[in-house]
């Protein structure tokens, strides 16, 4: 679809400045974009190695452990099917730290091992089973303590006061998160019951 949606834009786009006479504020604006686009990429690249440097560093230490101790009681809440897969529950929380300090793109591949865990230990390959369910509900809507990425968006376009999002991004992302857990919770529980009828 989107293979469609952007050519059409572009032509739409490149006619109205020919038939308008604003070829030169296209080629411009282009331009900008581009050097735009590099200045942000580089910035995010930054802060990327930066954070996936601390966190594949903090996996070979005791951090770990620690972390994991912290937050063994909201695992085995969140993923009681995994409850004695010691793997699991550390890329998981490794995945869940990653995304709490707003990494979305260093909790990528952390979410992508722990799932490759979960598949192994999930005795129908071909559905999804709760825990998995709930690690994408965890990725999708996670709370964000620090939010580097946005952070750095900022940043790179010369906000003034790049940190002035943290407090609303709190209440948005803890706000989805309840949201979230409650309602996957809800639906593996009926759907429990109608497995059991």
């Amino acid at each position: 679809m989107l293979n469609l949606v952007w050519p059409i834009f572009i032509i739409i786009s490149f006619s109205y400045a020919i038939f308008s006479g604003n070829l030169q504020n296209l080629n411009t604006s282009i331009f900008d974009s581009v050097e735009s686009a590099v200045n942000l990429s580089i910035t995010m690249l930054g802060t990327i190695c930066l954070w996936s440097g601390i966190i594949n560093i903090a996996n070979h230490t005791k951090i770990i452990q620690i972390i994991n101790k912290l937050l063994k009681p909201v695992i085995k809440f969140l993923f009681p099917e995994i409850k004695y897969n010691q793997k699991a529950q550390n890329e998981i929380s490794m995945n869940m730290v990653a995304n709490i300090l707003g990494l979305g793109n260093a909790a990528t591949p952390l979410g992508l091992k722990a799932m490759e865990t979960l598949q192994k230990e999930n005795k129908n390959k071909n559905e999804l089973s709760n825990s998995m369910i709930m690690l994408i509900v965890l990725n999708t809507a996670s709370i964000q303590l620090i939010p580097t990425t946005i952070i750095a968006i900022r940043s790179s376009l010369n906000s003034k006061n790049p940190t002035a999002i943290i407090f609303p991004v709190w209440i948005a992302t803890i706000c989805a998160a309840i949201t979230g857990i409650t309602v996957t919770k809800l639906l593996i529980k009926y759907s429990k019951k109608r497995e059991k009828i």
